[in-house]
Formats: structure tokens, sequence, C-alpha cells
């Protein structure tokens, strides 16, 4: 029952976006040839990305810098952060800290996935067939670097007594597996690649808000620290545009390229870090 509301809830702008985006003329192309198409995307868009680092400039390198530099520093919040949000448990509305959980697990993740992909699938819809392969291709990518960086950082997650300089590089134990985080890798890539869907700014607002809603639960929780949350939402979104922009590159799918209504800066200043979208 909760993952279907979870579903419902999520891509219920998809589903009016796919009604409003009908296709004018039918289309003869088989299902099955249209599975096929999908899945070579998917492959293609997931070798790409993680193949990008090799085709880096000096500007890609000085911005791998500032997100490692940047996280780096935001350590020195961990603890106030920390505080802050656990002092919110008693407050925070049950069912909402619910839906983050149930949100970013893995298992229920997928399910939408699969059920999105499948509308646009027997319905030969291609925008959203275009904004499942880009959150599969996204999520693979984004799911086997974190899976990667969990295992090799080694961080403690938040604990009586754990400091959050605590790690032991390669453990296998899930009490240093802390960073980055999982939930907000799969919500943030979900939320990004329907965003990037629509032009309202109110609609990718909404949007966004339902996605942020795993990761400050997972903070809520004490489950993460503040930088593997903040890590974790830099990366997935540069991974989604990433790809994004290799599929329009490609011409993977016909329809007309959205411009660009919003874009992503890392933002320095004294006793202030941020990822910032302007729209």
């Amino acid at each position: 029952m909760k993952t279907s509301f979870i579903l419902l809830f999520f891509l219920w702008p998809l589903l009016n976006f796919g009604q409003i985006e009908t296709v004018s003329k039918k289309d003869s192309t088989k299902i099955w040839d249209l599975l096929k198409y999908d899945t070579k995307n998917i492959a293609k868009s997931v070798g790409h990305s993680l193949t990008q680092p090799l085709r880096w400039k000096g500007d890609d390198f000085a911005k791998l810098g500032i997100l490692i530099g940047g996280t780096a520093a935001l350590t020195t919040l961990d603890n106030t952060a920390r505080d802050f949000f656990v002092n919110q448990q008693e407050d925070f509305p049950k069912v909402v800290r619910d839906f983050g959980w149930y949100f970013g697990s893995p298992q229920n993740y997928f399910m939408i996935n699969a059920g999105l992909y499948s509308l646009g699938l027997f319905t030969k819809n291609e925008k959203i067939r275009k904004t499942s392969v880009l959150i599969i291709s996204s999520s693979i990518t984004s799911g086997l670097l974190q899976t990667f960086l969990k295992t090799a950082v080694g961080r403690a997650r938040p604990g009586p007594g754990i400091d959050n300089y605590d790690f032991r590089p390669f453990s296998s134990k899930g009490a240093y597996h802390s960073f980055p985080s999982g939930h907000t890798v799969l919500a943030v890539t979900m939320a990004h690649s329907i965003a990037k869907q629509f032009k309202n700014t109110w609609v990718k607002i909404g949007i966004y808000t339902i996605g942020a809603i795993p990761p400050i639960s997972r903070l809520i929780d004490d489950a993460h620290w503040i930088t593997d949350v903040a890590f974790s939402t830099a990366m997935s979104i540069l991974v989604v545009d990433s790809i994004d922009k290799y599929l329009f590159k490609e011409k993977a799918y016909k329809y007309p390229h959205k411009e660009k209504t919003i874009s992503w800066n890392i933002s320095f200043a004294p006793n202030q870090i941020g990822f910032i979208g302007t729209f």
C-alpha cells in the first residue's frame, strides 16, 4: 500500500505530462523494438558516463576539486547539523519520515522505475520513455559510484560516541558505509530527471521538494552526516545532467530539447557552502 502511494504521488506530474504530450499520429513501431532501442540507449549512456573522466579537461578537474574540497570543508558542520536534525525527531511527522525511507529504498525505487517505464513503453510515449531511460541510466551510474565509495571510503555512520572523521576503508560492516547516502542518490536522481522535463518553475519546485524528503528523513533518523547527503546530491545532479546532455547530443529521442531553465552551481562564502539551483 505504501509503495503504491509513493508511485502515484511521485509520478502524478508525469502521468499528466504523458496525457498532455500524447503522440498525434499512431506509432506502428513494435513494443519489442522500442524495448531493445531503449535498452541499447541505457547501456550506451551508462558506458559514456562511466568513461567520461577519460575525456575531462581542465575545467572538469577543477569542478571535481571544488566538489571534494567543498565536501571536506563542510565536515566542520557535521556535528552541528546532526544536533539540529536529531532535535527535530519528535516534531517531524512520522508519515513523512516513512515516505522518505520507503521512497529511497532500492526495492521501492525500482518498482517506481518499472511502473514509469512500462507506462511509456506500452503507450509508446517517447517523452516518458526518454525520462525513464534517463532515470535508469543515471541510477545505474550513480549506484555503481555510490557502492564503490561506500566501501572504499568506509565512513562511520552517526551514533553515540562516533566521530565524523572515523573511517575504516573497505570495511564490510554496514556501520562504516555512511558516505555517500544511497537514499539521497536515488531520490535526487529521480527528482532531477523528472523535473528537467518541465518548464514551469512551481512544478519543478514541487518535484524537488518531494525528492528532498528522503535525504532530510535520513538526517533526522540520524543515519547520515550532512556531508554524506550534500555530496550525494551534487553527484546525482552531475550524473543526470551528463547523461541528459549525451542523449540529446546523440539525438536518441526526437522530441525538441527544452531550453535549460535551471543551472546548478557550488557556492562558497564565509561560513557558507551551498549547492544552488538558479531558475
